[in-house]
């Protein structure tokens, strides 16, 4: 009885009308499989997004709790909304250009000869159950760069009727994907 309990804790349920949940529970296995596979997860970037959304929020807290009232800290208000869509503006700028669409950066596997790790990057268009999955090299102009690789599948053959995501399939699909990955070589122009 307790075992059957455990395995329900285990499943993995999505709201099959909220295209946003599918999509967080594929992303997430995705990262569980890509890890479990020797490749180990580059929180660089993460770390520097904190970094910097914590220095948004110290621009925020000064300008809110200066002890000088409003007339009299015009110029340092006016300071921290300038400072503030700056450094905004530059966090913007690494989302859109760094991140993309990526969902997990890499380190490159221990023992191997590749000096890249891999960017998994993944779309599920709106009003679509069209869901592609990408991985490409962190560092494509790298000699050991590999072609990118994708798929495009259909959401719902991972998803039973009831929401529940049938692992082994997509475990399958995603592991089929990497090993793709490892196998092509980059065409050198």
């Amino acid at each position: 009885m307790q075992e059957k309990k455990a395995e329900t804790k285990n499943l993995k349920k999505a709201n099959l009308s909220d295209p946003h949940s599918i999509k967080h529970i594929l992303d997430e296995s995705v990262s569980e499989i890509v890890t479990s596979q020797g490749y180990v997860e580059d929180v660089r970037l993460s770390n520097v997004k904190l970094l910097i959304g914590s220095i948004i929020i110290i621009i925020a807290l000064l300008g809110q709790f200066y002890k000088k009232k409003f007339p009299e800290n015009r110029y340092f208000l006016i300071g921290c909304i300038i400072s503030y869509i700056i450094v905004n503006g530059i966090l913007q700028l690494i989302m859109y250009t760094k991140e993309k669409n990526a969902i997990l950066f890499t380190y490159p596997p221990a023992g191997s000869f590749s000096s890249t790790g891999l960017v998994v990057s993944s779309k599920l268009p709106r009003f679509s159950d069209l869901y592609t999955l990408t991985l490409a090299s962190s560092d494509p102009k790298s000699i050991s760069a590999h072609k990118p690789v994708e798929f495009t599948k259909s959401a719902t053959q991972w998803f039973t009727k009831d929401g529940v995501l049938v692992e082994g399939l997509f475990w399958k699909d995603v592991e089929e994907l990497t090993k793709r990955y490892a196998a092509e070589p980059k065409k050198i122009k």
